[in-house]
């Protein structure tokens, strides 16, 4: 995801966001007036996010909650993760008040990570303890 960001940015010209070092260091009750002068807070931001929601997605790969289904669902957990953080803490507004250009960005960015990380659990992480119990609703 970052890679693709950085060669996004490379190509439309779009500034970093500092939301990410905002959110973090709001979350650890840091100052964050001059956001921008932590970009090593961004990244780690984005690392520990990625890390801890691939975590989840290893999970559901040994539990049977894999392929196409459980990348959409990933994709938006991703999102909604974000968002929470960012939203509970001030650090960002809620994406329906953003311009549609950079929710489009957003989504593909964080859909890209999640097709990745889902292609590379599914193959790493057999489906060792999928249940057949109640595979009906009722």
């Amino acid at each position: 995801m970052t890679a693709g960001e950085l060669l996004e940015q490379r190509v439309t010209g779009r500034p970093d966001s500092h939301v990410p070092a905002r959110t973090l260091r709001l979350l650890l009750r840091r100052p964050t007036g001059q956001a921008a002068q932590y970009p090593g807070w961004n990244h780690a931001m984005h690392w520990l996010t990625g890390a801890a929601l691939g975590a989840v997605r290893g999970i559901w790969s040994v539990t049977g909650i894999r392929g196409p289904s459980a990348t959409a669902a990933h994709t938006v957990l991703r999102l909604a993760f974000d968002q929470t953080l960012e939203n509970a803490t001030g650090a960002g507004a809620a994406p329906s008040l953003w311009p549609s250009g950079e929710k489009t960005v957003d989504y593909l960015h964080k859909g890209v990570y999640s097709v990745v990380t889902g292609a590379a659990s599914d193959a790493l992480n057999p489906p060792a303890l999928v249940s057949r119990a109640g595979v009906r609703s009722h």
